[in-house]
């Protein structure tokens, strides 16, 4: 497997730490979230979101395998348990600055 960027670390990091803080602070401000279509924008509705069905849910996240990782996106699946969700996905996500400005989750 490819390494796994930093800044995907350190948001599986914060994720499997039930850090919500961590997590958020990964994001720039106007970040946009798009889980399976579903779409949250900003900060407050990422907190909304995340808080709901990733933290409170105690999610952990593994990275499985990176499939891309240049000009400033990332690609790679993952396993995700949780009590709100659990299977596979792929992650897709886009970077600026170091933050985190998009993070899409779809089928793998």
């Amino acid at each position: 497997m490819t390494d796994i960027p930093p800044l995907i670390a350190a948001m599986r990091d914060a994720l499997n730490r039930g850090d919500a803080e961590g997590y958020l602070a990964l994001f720039a401000p106007d970040a946009v979230v798009d889980d399976w279509g579903s779409r949250y924008v900003g900060l407050a509705a990422i907190r909304t979101w995340s808080q709901r069905e990733q933290i409170d849910a105690k999610g952990h996240l593994t990275v499985t395998r990176v499939i891309s990782d240049k000009d400033g996106v990332v690609v790679f699946d993952t396993d995700w348990r949780s009590s709100f969700f659990s299977g596979t996905g792929r992650f897709t996500v886009t970077a600026k600055g170091g933050k985190i400005v998009e993070l899409r989750i779809s089928a793998s």
